[in-house]
């Protein structure tokens, strides 16, 4: 006989829901699973209180070790939803609760045992004495156990002595052993002896401490210390004791030598710092020296500007990066622009020098017209009759039509030259003025250090062509300084300038570093976000204005709450990308009358 065919889950599940409505029953979640699993031919099984027990699970008390170990017990069997979890942990616990009762009466007994053994180094009121820090200082019963418990294993430890000893030891104030006042302690945890695990966590701790030190001084320090080859090699053979050292002895004169050289490497720092410091006095010199020896110094306007900036302020790798690519795109722009202007400037001097040839052939032209024209002169006056005058008169008419043909093409050759000079000049001019400008050519803002609007135009169109290339997500985010005039009003200009500053400064630790900040106004800044969709750049100017609100901005001490409000957009590869600046203009303008401090898309 075949075997009935098994139903899938689909079909269970659309079987029930035609019991349900043949039967009448109304399809509440426990009548839906009763018919499911009656259909299904499984035990019907009740759902799992999660919720509930989650609730309970965070109300339970912490205060002992037991305690948080049957909380994440709890804890792990409810994320599984395992009934069977739950009932190991609650049969664990209650196996523990009902044996603490059955461990009183020895520990009792073991304590009075304790109490009148005598041990090296310890007298009975030492002994009362740490009993008493005990019972002071344990307020659960399960810590008194645990602390009560240790205290004996202590004493036990010691070495018991003969009567003879204790006759000469007894009633003197013996110190306590350590273990033994670390257990006394109240504050002390609940198994402060040193158990074989405790220890070698320990023993293991001091030396990854030890090889630290040793990593400490043999490398971050050899760095500091690269220009005193004495202090490098005296920081090594440091670091190779310490490695090598296994016992206290070992270590003995170590602390004294780690002192002196952290003393001699103190006045190495300052005197690297104060180096620093000559050499960037020195670098300030020689720029104001570029500035007053150029006579076109509006030529290096950009870079004087940028490497002042620069000096004035703490130098970081990050900063040093920065400048140095906006200093190699203003020389090869101006590179470019001065080869133009000597190109224009040799152009002009072969026209110059043309001229003074055709003017000179002109004259020396002039000068032979003169010659002849006496000779015509001395001709007429020794002729005898009309016909010589005449051969004069053709002489005289066949000279003037060549001083008037080369009169006529100098005037012309003349013109031709003035009009390439004025060409010439006009050229000189023009690149002249597009070399003053190249400064202006700098891509970041000269306050925040974020792009400016050039900068933010370069940045959109490599992003945009990357789009197009590579058919990815590219958005951007408008943000604008909520109340930033009354900020700028109370507080003054400076604290304006100082929270831009600051906001950048934030902005850039919280984005990414292939993402692209612009100041676009006076408090307006874009965040130009490749490979990000938009719910994710929403999600990623909300973790910077959390980091802001962190963050506080100083002013005098003081602190001040900077918010911004956002817009969002996505820009699609087809599009202008300063429509969807637009667009996140407006998702600004809402958050705003939104109530500020928001982050809207667009």
């Amino acid at each position: 006989m075949a075997e009935p065919t098994k139903l899938t889950e689909i079909e269970i599940a659309r079987e029930t829901l035609r019991g349900l409505a043949a039967k009448k029953i109304p399809p509440t979640p426990d009548n839906y699973r009763t018919l499911y699993c009656e259909i299904a031919g499984v035990a019907a099984k009740s759902p799992f209180p999660e919720r509930e027990l989650k609730a309970l699970q965070a109300s339970l008390p912490r205060t002992g070790a037991e305690q948080l170990k049957f909380a994440r017990q709890l804890e792990v069997a409810i994320a599984k939803a395992s009934w069977e979890g739950l009932g190991a942990a609650l049969n664990e616990l209650l196996a523990k609760s009902g044996g603490d009762h059955a461990t009183w009466p020895v520990l009792v007994r073991e304590l009075l045992q304790q109490l009148e053994t005598h041990h090296a180094g310890l007298t009975a009121a030492r002994k009362k004495e740490a009993l008493d820090h005990v019972l002071s200082g344990s307020g659960a019963s399960e810590l008194l156990l645990s602390r009560l418990q240790s205290l004996i294993r202590s004493w036990s430890q010691n070495t018991v002595v003969d009567r003879s000893e204790r006759s000469a030891t007894e009633g003197v104030d013996a110190p306590v052993s350590a273990v033994a006042m670390t257990v006394a302690t109240p504050t002390a945890i609940a198994t402060p002896v040193p158990r074989p695990a405790v220890q070698s966590a320990w023993q293991g701790g001091i030396l990854d401490l030890r090889e630290i030190i040793g990593q400490l001084l043999d490398n971050t320090l050899s760095i500091v210390l690269r220009d005193s080859p004495e202090l490098a090699t005296e920081a090594s053979e440091i670091a190779a004791s310490i490695r090598a050292a296994q016992t206290p002895d070992a270590l003995a004169g170590l602390p004294e030598r780690l002192k002196k050289l952290c003393y001699r490497a103190l006045f190495v720092a300052e005197d690297q710092a104060e180096m620093a410091s000559a050499l960037m006095h020195l670098v300030q010199l020689i720029i104001e020296n570029i500035g007053e020896l150029v006579l076109e110094d509006q030529w290096l306007t950009g870079q004087i500007k940028v490497v002042r900036d620069l000096i004035q302020q703490p130098l970081s790798l990050r900063r040093l990066d920065d400048v140095e690519r906006r200093m190699k795109d203003v020389i090869v722009k101006q590179s470019a622009l001065k080869k133009s202007l000597h190109e224009a400037n040799d152009r002009l001097k072969l026209m110059l020098a043309t001229f003074v040839d055709r003017l000179a052939d002109f004259s020396e032209t002039t000068s032979d017209y003169h010659n002849k024209i006496e000779n015509c002169a001395a001709k007429i006056t020794k002729a005898g009759d009309i016909t010589e005058l005449a051969d004069v008169l053709d002489e005289v008419m066949r000279e003037t039509r060549v001083v008037q043909v080369n009169a006529a093409r100098s005037r012309d050759e003349m013109n031709t030259m003035r009009s390439r000079v004025k060409d010439a000049e006009e050229a000189v001019a023009r690149t002249r003025n597009e070399l003053a400008s190249a400064s202006d050519l700098v891509r970041h803002d000269a306050l925040t250090g974020a792009l400016n609007r050039k900068g933010l135009d370069e940045a959109l169109e490599k992003e945009i062509a990357r789009l197009r290339r590579h058919s990815g997500t590219l958005s951007l985010a408008l943000l604008d300084i909520d109340n930033f005039k009354t900020l700028n009003d109370s507080l003054g200009h400076a604290a304006g300038d100082a929270a831009l500053v600051h906001l950048t400064k934030v902005v850039k630790t919280t984005v990414r570093p292939q993402d692209a900040l612009a100041r676009y106004g006076g408090e307006e800044f874009v965040v130009l976000l490749p490979n990000t969709a938009i719910e994710d750049a929403v999600g990623v100017m909300i973790r910077v204005q959390r980091e802001l609100t962190r963050e506080f901005f100083l002013n005098n001490n003081e602190k001040v709450l900077i918010t911004f409000s956002c817009g969002v957009a996505e820009i699609n590869d087809a599009e202008d990308p300063y429509e969807a600046l637009k667009r996140a203009d407006a998702a600004m303008y809402r958050a705003k009358r939104a109530g500020k401090n928001r982050v809207i898309p667009a």
